[in-house]
C-alpha cells in the first residue's frame, strides 16, 4: 500500500511549551488510522497541523507534513487552500459548534459543492439532497431547509459527514466525531462513516481517546502522550500485544463488555510523572543541541 499521508518528525511549539515531540505516522491508502491518547496527549494538534489551523502562538520548529507526496508545510497558502475542503476533508468533534447557527444547512452545503466542484446553485442543492440521502437522512429537502438548532446532535454530525465526502476526499480528519454523541448514536454514526469510506475510497485519520472505537474501525493505531509517540502498529498487534507500559494502562483502564466485573485500573500517576519526566528531558536534550 502507499502512503496517503506521511508525517516526519513533526515539532510544535505553543511559546516556550512544546506540544508535538517527534511525531511521525503514515496512512495509507484507503486504511483507517487511529490516533489514541488522553485529553491534552496532542491528537488534535496533528489534524491542526495538517489543515493549518494551530493557534497564532503556536509555531512549527521541525518536520514534513506530505500529503500525496507534496510538502503541505511548504505549499503557498493558496495552493494549500484548494487542498482542504476536497482532497482533505474534516469531520469536526462538535457539530453544534461547527455548523454556522444562523445559516440553514442548504446554505453551508451549497457553499461548500460550489466553492470545490464549481457547480450551479441548482445543481449543488441536487447535489446536496443526495449527499443527505447517502447519510441515512430522512426528508433531505425538509432537512437541507433547517437551521442546525432544529436538527437533533446526531442529524448534525451527519450532515458534516456528508460534507466532509462531499467533494470525494482522498484523506478525512475524523476529530473525536462521536464525542458529543450518545451511545446508540456513536455506533451509528461509526457504521456510517466506514460505509462512507468503502463508498468513497477514502483513508481516515481518526482522533479518538476511545480504544474502543479504535478496536472497531482502525486497522492501524498511533497512541500519543505529551506529544510523542509512544507505540504504532496494526491494530490488532497492539491491542493483544501492547509493547509501551502506557499501552498497557489504557487498556485496563477500558471499560470491557466481555469482562463487567473486572475492576477498572486507572493509569497508575507514577507512570504519568515518568512519562512526562522522560518528555522534559527530551526537551532540554534538543535546546541544548546546536542549531
Amino acid at each position: 500500500m502507499s502512503a496517503i499521508l506521511e508525517i516526519d518528525n513533526l515539532h510544535v511549539a505553543i511559546g516556550a511549551a512544546n506540544v508535538l515531540r517527534g511525531v511521525s505516522l503514515r496512512v495509507e491508502a484507503g486504511e483507517v488510522r487511529g490516533l489514541v491518547g488522553e485529553s491534552g496527549a496532542g491528537k488534535s494538534m496533528v489534524g491542526r497541523t495538517i489543515f493549518g489551523l494551530l493557534p497564532s502562538r503556536a509555531k512549527i520548529t521541525a518536520g514534513r507534513v506530505s500529503f500525496e507526496g507534496r510538502d503541505l508545510l511548504a505549499m503557498p497558502g493558496k495552493q494549500r487552500r484548494e487542498l482542504l475542503g476536497r482532497r482533505i476533508a474534516l469531520i469536526p468533534q462538535d457539530p453544534m459548534t461547527s455548523l454556522n447557527p444562523v445559516r440553514r444547512i442548504s446554505t453551508q452545503m451549497v457553499a461548500v459543492l460550489q466553492l470545490h466542484l464549481k457547480l450551479s446553485k441548482r445543481a449543488a442543492r441536487g447535489r446536496a439532497v443526495e449527499l443527505l440521502t447517502e447519510v441515512a437522512i430522512r426528508d433531505p429537502e425538509r432537512v437541507l431547509d433547517c437551521y442546525p438548532h432544529e436538527l437533533s446532535g446526531g442529524m448534525r454530525q451527519r450532515v458534516l459527514i456528508a460534507m466532509a465526502f462531499a467533494c470525494d476526499p482522498s484523506l478525512v480528519i475524523a476529530d473525536e466525531p462521536t464525542t458529543a454523541l450518545d451511545v446508540t448514536v456513536q455506533r451509528q454514526v461509526l457504521q456510517l462513516v466506514e460505509r462512507m469510506r468503502r463508498r468513497h475510497g477514502a483513508a481516515i485519520l481518526f482522533v479518538t481517546h476511545d480504544l474502543g472505537v479504535v478496536a472497531k474501525i482502525c486497522r492501524s493505531m498511533t497512541v500519543l502522550h505529551a506529544g510523542r509517540v509512544l507505540e504504532d502498529g496494526l491494530t490488532a498487534d497492539v491491542l493483544v500485544k501492547p509493547h509501551h507500559a502506557y499501552t498497557r494502562a489504557l487498556l485496563a483502564a477500558t471499560p470491557r463488555a466481555d469482562r463487567p466485573a473486572d475492576a477498572l485500573k486507572p493509569v497508575p500517576p507514577a507512570l504519568i510523572e515518568s512519562l512526562w519526566a522522560e518528555a522534559h528531558r527530551l526537551d532540554q536534550l534538543a535546546a541544548a543541541r546546536p542549531t
